[in-house]
């Protein structure tokens, strides 16, 4: 079958999107979390949940943020062991941070081959891609090595789908960034446009139920259009 990934700012509605897009689609779909908040995904690897329980009991956040959203370097550690062990963690954490992404593209593969539209609840190429993909070369070499893995060799959806709403109605929906930071992410979501071969704007301030009909209209209409263009060939 194919796949469709949702992807928009905090607020968007994708997740909730998703969910009701397993319903209202004609065909059979599989929902796949494809971001960085473990707490919404129901499948990862072994040594990401070790990670996750390691940083819950040190009281840090229940994600896996390979890189930040900043341009800006951390400083290095004075220390050369302080440095040395900065490093070693950085490399580990990229290795599996990348056996991740895999291991979830693993599982929508499986689910493609059994028939269904797997509909991805963000996407990891779309999240990354202003930062690490598509950069200025900047920043460190994890980053570097990420963004290259993501640009050559990990998998785009058959269709993307960016849910659009102004920085306004994002937060107040969700209440969290700042007007800025949502009209940054949104802009940067809307140039996925450019860099894949399906894409699709739905407006995202209407309800959700609204939005989910949408989506489904955008996900069948590109399902015949590859049927007619595979029956043609």
């Amino acid at each position: 079958m194919m796949s469709v990934a949702l992807i928009g700012p905090d607020g968007a509605g994708k997740t909730t999107v998703s969910r009701r897009l397993e319903q209202l689609l004609p065909m059979p779909a599989k929902y796949v979390y494809m971001g960085v908040n473990l707490d919404a995904s129901r499948v990862m690897l072994p040594t990401t949940r070790l990670a996750l329980a390691l940083k819950r009991a040190r009281g840090g956040r229940p994600d896996m943020v390979l890189t930040s959203h900043s341009n800006q370097p951390k400083p290095r550690p004075k220390d050369p062991m302080r440095r040395g062990w900065s490093a070693v963690k950085a490399v580990l954490r990229t290795a599996n941070w990348l056996a991740e992404e895999w291991y979830r593209q693993g599982v929508a593969w499986l689910y493609q081959r059994r028939g269904y539209v797997v509909l991805f609840d963000r996407h990891f190429f779309a999240d990354y891609y202003a930062h690490d993909v598509a950069g200025d070369g900047g920043g460190s070499l994890t980053r570097r090595i990420h963004g290259l893995a993501l640009r050559r060799f990990y998998p785009r959806p058959d269709l993307v789908v960016c849910l659009d709403a102004p920085a306004e109605v994002l937060l107040a929906r969700k209440g969290e960034g700042t007007l800025a930071w949502l009209e940054g992410r949104r802009a940067e979501y809307l140039r996925m446009g450019d860099v894949v071969d399906h894409f699709a704007v739905v407006d995202a301030t209407r309800p959700l139920d609204d939005v989910a009909h949408a989506v489904a209209v955008e996900v069948e209409r590109f399902v015949a259009h590859r049927e007619h263009a595979e029956g043609r060939a």
